[in-house]
């Protein structure tokens, strides 16, 4: 199952908005054939893995780090092909929450004789695939939103210079996860303040799609200007949830929210945020007057304090990346 986590981490920024799914299939012999999802019309996981083993599949044992699937879309039900191929057992990580798989593949393979295990390495296989499973729970995308600052809090100096609080290697991490993400969000002032392109420039993943873009949709909160580095951009406007929504009802699996300080203030206060990555510079400001990570009001009390709780801690050359999620919150 390990190396089908490996596998699907490969393939990591090349399926959406398909599942990123690993699969390896053990012969009887111990030989062991592995597959990831490819790009849609492609194969899935499962079949990638059969068509390795060839006649070796039979009677052999498969590991897929998402249940086989039991519909057809743009491929057959893996199911179906699992027991054409003559497996005799399969290993689960956790079930599909997608209304059309929902525990429907397991009952297939059992109801052929399969036997089937459901479990192992389940929470690694749902950290790997948490925007896949949050949006086809929610119908709404998964929500990062990236932050990068001086110990002190600092975002930007009074007179609005912000390059560059990070160090190099942190910048590339986030263009690592700019290229995990569908869509890429920023409000309108940081277009007209800082011009971004948004593109991943600093990351190449180790499998792109046959176009060769990694680059996100570049979603504007209000206008951008026609001549802007951000255009070709969408433009959308309204309640932020309506936002996740549309977007989530096309295929977004995950959202990451870039900024500006305002942007972040109003997806945090909604409670719309599922990860947040914050980078921390050895620095200071060492005064009251640089800019924050949001605007906006926040708490009034102690009472009223959001509290998080670390899920990640990692030094990332001379910078610390934390991540963390709402406290009590169940992660995919």
């Amino acid at each position: 199952m390990t190396r089908a986590l490996d596998a699907a981490g490969m393939v990591r920024c090349a399926t959406s908005p398909r599942p990123w799914v690993g699969a390896v299939v053990r012969s009887a012999d111990d030989q062991l054939f592995v597959g990831a999802t490819e790009e849609a019309p492609g194969r899935h996981a499962e079949v990638v893995a059969l068509d390795a083993a060839g006649d070796l599949a039979v009677g052999a044992t498969a590991y897929t780090t998402l249940e086989p699937c039991s519909h057809t879309a743009t491929v057959g039900p893996c199911a179906e092909v699992l027991i054409e191929a003559g497996i005799a057992r399969v290993v689960v990580a956790m079930k599909d929450p997608d209304v059309r798989v929902s525990g429907r593949g397991i009952e297939l393979l059992r109801s052929a004789g399969v036997e089937v295990q459901v479990g192992l390495y389940a929470d690694r296989a749902a950290q790997q695939l948490a925007p896949y499973l949050h949006q086809r729970r929610t119908g709404r995308p998964w929500v990062v939103l990236k932050l990068a600052s001086t110990l002190d809090g600092g975002t930007a100096a009074p007179d609005g210079s912000s390059q560059w609080i990070t160090c190099p290697e942190a910048r590339a991490d986030g263009h690592r996860i700019r290229a995990e993400s569908d869509a890429v969000i920023v409000g309108s002032g940081t277009v007209r303040h800082d011009d971004p392109s948004l593109t991943v420039r600093d990351y190449t993943p180790p499998v792109v799609r046959a176009s060769g873009n990694v680059d996100p949709i570049r979603v504007i909160l209000g206008s951008a200007p026609a001549d802007a580095r951000v255009q070709p951009c969408r433009e959308m406007t309204g309640d932020l949830g309506a936002v996740l929504d549309e977007l989530g009802a096309e295929g977004v699996l995950q959202v990451l929210i870039e900024g500006g300080a305002s942007v972040a203030g109003a997806f945090h206060r909604a409670g719309l945020v599922d990860r947040y990555v914050v980078y921390l510079a050895p620095a200071l400001f060492g005064g009251g007057d640089a800019h924050g990570l949001f605007t906006g009001q926040g708490a009034w009390s102690m009472d009223d304090l959001w509290r998080g709780q670390f899920s990640s801690v990692e030094r990332v050359g001379t910078d610390v990346r934390i991540e963390l999620i709402a406290t009590g919150k169940v992660e995919p």
